[in-house]
């Protein structure tokens, strides 16, 4: 952060400090502030839009449980400047992809996105609505990033967390996520902010400026937004002290299969000792083998000897010179980010009976991140290479070849360098009309999406060229090239004059020359567009009436239609050592319609079913359905229950994916078990049926009358989902070949004559099984202080989730239960409790936030001694335990009068207590950034001007 970010900082902490500095203690009484909310439980609100039902009526409670966070805690609880950040601490949400996490997303496409995950089910089985509409997707996965929806219109989120398929289509298996813009603002409001963390990273501000009109009498009204944001990346990691101590997960190097010793260890003070930042030599061939195993190279090349330490396998050591990798490891915590959007609506009522509305709008995002160095993991170097006799000398004696990895300090890191552009149209219309002595509501609309992507990875290694570069010769004299005898070239270039190549050093950093890097690193790129067209239509009327009350139905139909197409260079398609991209091409049609009833049978009896029919032009037809009812016994208690068969169809990149394909290594039964280079190629699968989720939830709610302001709920879930898409992956596919299974040989292909080259092809298939269950608790309390004689009131809301299974049978493996597993799971229990207190013009809100403890993953098996046997699916681990964390926000607001208009002063600091993360042993990072706060004590403050 430089001099002037910090100015402007410390002018703006001086005046919030001016501006609250009298305000406590000049409080006085003033009339209790009500919640601008409507309560979770209050499902009764026509103004909410989505609530697991298509049926709205006043005194109308769904069984499907609903959590509603209003315009209040969103400005007063915001982590971030995005609304994404603070819906990521809800319990319910688990799991999200966000720019901070999808560093390694190289090939997808995803990195970069706010995706929401309900229940840790996966962010394509989470259906994100806007205004109760779809929105077309950020990837080809479908994802809705949400940071395109106008981020200062936003009144409330509802999140409807159950399976909702029936109510609202395909993908609404965890719940539904819909946020609701305040489209009856008028005036004028201008917003700007910014923030830092305690260590002056991550430096970001933001402004935005919404202004609403009434026109022609109140009929009609425009509304506009616009907004830009920008965040700093963060992308060094080892500044961080909880970072900087080599926490490892080392293989364990006295372990055999049966000494009873666990197969990994965890330990501290670790680091890799088979890729260093200069480069080290892991192997050497000669006379004496392995003479120079050991010997690493520093700045300039300067030659040193390794020490391996206490403890030492061959990519690991404990002790020694441990640190010379991990000092210099250069991995991103956050994503540099920098956003632009304009959203506008004018809508014109021209009866009761129609009600006419049009939307536009526009979302640039581009994101920039570390996707880590760039590894050279096993290069063989020629002893006669010049670079290679330069640098060893004399300790060549006897030597042919050395065998180097290095993590290459002195290449440029690896870049996920993402741009997206959003457009969206929306025209629609509502209203009412008798009929047949009836009244009749409908509601319709039609919407266009186009989402263009473009996706490039900076500074990515082409192993062709390296190859190439790495083999260096003294040019002989006389030769083709026409350059000085003795001077070094690429072998190649000797015979190929026109091919480009310049001789690449990488013994020692700050070795490699420009042309070298120039010829050896690409940005490799893809652009991708997805388009979605989606026309609904729906009516609802009280056909009749039974001896408890009016009868409700509602029916409807739509329309979607999805597409991907794309473009790669041929010279970007293969190759590359990641990255490696090819454009996809593929689309289908979804019409589907549904009937949705309301019965009361009275004593507090209301029964509502529901039934959606859906045609897939992939799959054919679904069907899918819900039942549910609420029991009202007294006034004071609510129970709800609800059961629903939902669905997941196929996404784009499940049905047509083209190709995205690594290097890697494996263990080939078919040679020994020996490790073999092979390339994975993944692709789609067209066959793909939509997934099937049986939801059950039931639970209740109790608002005690002689505790006015207290609510209490809880909610039990249960959803199990068969068929689910996944995927078997190539050493499983080599195995199962080997062992008779001959339908995974065809997945398996061989070059058959000259070098032998493995391709293991991988698809999608239905052959999983999830389960998930869980139960929800809500707890709220809104007290006057009048009551007890002081002013203002106070606001206490606790949630929380207690996950009791997170399951997942593929068919191949023992199913594991990934409840409490940190790494690759998902918490025991989430929590979040927020206690407000407002005056007249102030408040005061503190947040306690946090996640239980847990394993590094389930799937170790935890010993010491006397272990049983290790498996690739359960192997054993001396430590599987993670730390928990709990962590306070404080944000203070303040409002100061300005005739007509007033301002806003805001503060917010996160992580208050500057708690360091749990560490979760690893590789790379020394912990994980899906459920813990990886940068410490934030600050954020702003003003909010509203004419």
């Amino acid at each position: 952060m430089n001099r002037a970010h910090k100015r402007m900082i410390a002018s703006g902490a001086l005046a919030v400090a001016l501006v609250w500095g009298p305000t406590i203690a000049q409080a006085q009484d003033s009339t209790p502030a009500g919640s601008d909310e409507p309560k979770a439980e209050e499902q009764v609100n026509s103004d909410i839009l989505v609530t697991g039902s298509r049926i709205v009526r006043s005194g109308f409670q769904s069984p499907t449980p609903l959590n509603v966070i209003g315009e209040t805690e969103l400005r007063t609880q915001s982590v971030s400047n995005n609304v994404a950040d603070f819906v990521n601490t809800l319990p319910a949400v688990a799991g999200s992809t966000r720019p901070a996490n999808s560093r390694l997303a190289i090939s997808s496409g995803l990195a970069g996105i706010n995706a929401l995950n309900l229940r840790n089910l996966g962010t394509t089985r989470t259906l994100v609505l806007l205004d109760g509409h779809r929105s077309v997707g950020s990837d080809i996965t479908g994802d809705v990033d949400v940071n395109d929806f106008p981020q200062d219109l936003i009144k409330r989120v509802e999140i409807v967390t159950g399976g909702a398929s029936a109510a609202y289509g395909s993908d609404a298996v965890s719940g539904v996520v819909n946020f609701v813009l305040d489209k009856g603002f008028t005036g004028l409001r201008m917003n700007v902010e910014s923030g830092f963390n305690q260590k002056g990273d991550g430096f970001n501000y933001k402004g935005s400026v919404a202004a609403g009109m009434k026109f022609s009498g109140g009929r009609g009204h425009v509304l506009l937004d616009g907004e830009w944001a920008h965040k700093d990346g963060i992308f060094d990691a080892s500044k961080y002290s909880w970072n900087q101590n080599g926490d490892r997960l080392l293989t364990n190097p006295g372990y055999s299969a049966t000494n009873g010793q666990p197969q990994y260890l965890v330990v501290t003070g670790a680091g890799t000792n088979n890729t260093l930042p200069g480069g080290i030599i892991n192997a050497s061939a000669g006379a004496t083998a392995n003479a120079l195993r050991g010997i690493y190279f520093g700045a300039n090349g300067t030659v040193n000897r390794y020490n391996y330490g206490t403890t030492s396998n061959t990519t690991t050591s404990v002790g020694g010179n441990w640190a010379l990798a991990d000092g210099n490891r250069r991995i991103g915590l956050d994503a540099q980010e920098d956003r632009r959007g304009v959203f506008g609506r004018t809508s014109f009522e021209v009866s009761d009976a129609l009600n006419i509305y049009g939307e536009a709008s526009y979302n640039w995002h581009h994101t920039v991140f570390n996707a880590g160095p760039s590894l050279i993991s096993s290069a063989t170097l020629q002893a006669t290479n010049p670079y290679v006799q330069q640098t060893l000398g004399s300790l060549l004696t006897g030597t042919n070849t050395i065998t180097v990895g290095s993590s290459n300090a002195g290449f440029p890191y690896r870049v996920n360098d993402n741009t997206r552009s959003v457009q969206r149209y929306v025209l629609g219309g509502d209203g009412k009309f008798e009929w047949l002595g009836k009244t009749f509501r409908w509601t319709s609309y039609a919407q266009y999406g186009v989402t263009n992507t473009h996706e490039m990875e900076r500074n990515i290694i082409n192993n062709a060229n390296l190859a190439l570069a790495l083999d260096a010769v003294s040019a002989p004299a006389g030769n083709a090239l026409g350059v000085a005898a003795g001077t070094v070239v690429c072998r190649s270039s000797l015979t190929n004059t026109g091919n480009g190549c310049s001789p690449l050093n990488i013994l020692g950093t700050n070795v490699s020359s420009a042309s070298a890097l120039g010829y050896v690193l690409g940005n490799p790129y893809r652009n991708q567009t997805f388009k979605q067209t989606v026309a609904e239509a729906n009516l609802s009327v009280d056909p009749f009436s039974t001896w408890a009350g009016a009868v409700s139905l509602s029916t409807g139909f739509a329309y979607r239609r999805e597409q991907v197409s794309g473009y790669v260079p041929s010279q970007y398609q293969t190759g590359w050592s990641v990255g490696n991209f090819l454009p996809t091409f593929g689309s289908y049609d979804v019409k589907e319609g549904y009937i949705e009833t309301v019965v009361p049978l009275g004593m507090g009896l209301t029964i509502n079913g529901a039934g959606r029919f859906t045609g897939y032009s992939t799959s054919g037809y679904v069907t899918t359905w819900k039942g549910g009812a609420t029991f009202q016994p007294i006034h004071d208690i609510t129970l709800r229950f609800t059961r629903s068969r939902d669905i997941r169809a196929p996404n784009l990149s499940e049905l047509y994916q083209a190709g995205t394909s690594r290097t890697n290594t494996l263990n080939d039964p078919f040679n020994g078990n020996a490790v073999t280079s092979f390339l994975e190629v993944t692709t789609g699968n067209r066959n793909l049926k939509p997934e099937i989720a049986n939801t059950l939830t039931f639970g209740g709610v109790v608002q005690p009358r002689f505790i006015p302001g207290l609510s209490l709920s809880t909610d039990y879930y249960d959803i199990q989902i068969s068929g689910a898409i996944g995927q078997v992956y190539s050493q499983e596919i080599v195995n199962r070949c080997y062992n008779g299974l001959t339908a995974y040989c065809s997945a398996i292909t061989r070059t058959p004559n000259g070098v032998t080259q493995l391709t293991v092809n991988l698809s999608p298939f239905n052959f999983s099984t999830i389960h998930a269950r869980g139960i929800d608790f809500e707890a709220s309390y809104q007290l006057p202080l009048s009551r007890i004689s002081l002013p203002g009131e106070l606001s206490l809301r606790g949630m929380a989730t207690k996950y009791l299974k997170d399951y997942i049978n593929n068919g191949i493996d023992r199913p594991i239960d990934y409840v409490g597993s940190m790494s690759d799971g998902v918490p025991q229990w989430i929590y979040r409790f927020a206690a407000t207190y407002t005056l007249k013009d102030f408040t005061s809100a503190l947040v306690v936030r946090g996640v239980s403890p847990g394993t590094i993953s389930n799937s170790y098996v935890q010993c010491a001694s006397g272990c049983p046997a290790s498996t690739t699916s359960y192997p054993t681990i001396d430590q599987n335990h993670v730390g928990g964390a709990t962590y306070l926000d404080l944000s203070l607001s303040r409002k100061v009068p300005l005739g007509r208009s007033s301002l806003e002063v805001y503060f917010n600091i996160t992580n208050l207590l500057d708690k360091d993360p749990p560490i979760v042993a690893s590789g790379g990072l020394s912990t994980t950034g899906s459920y813990f706060d990886l940068l410490g004590r934030s600050f954020r403050m702003g003003l909010r001007l509203q004419l």
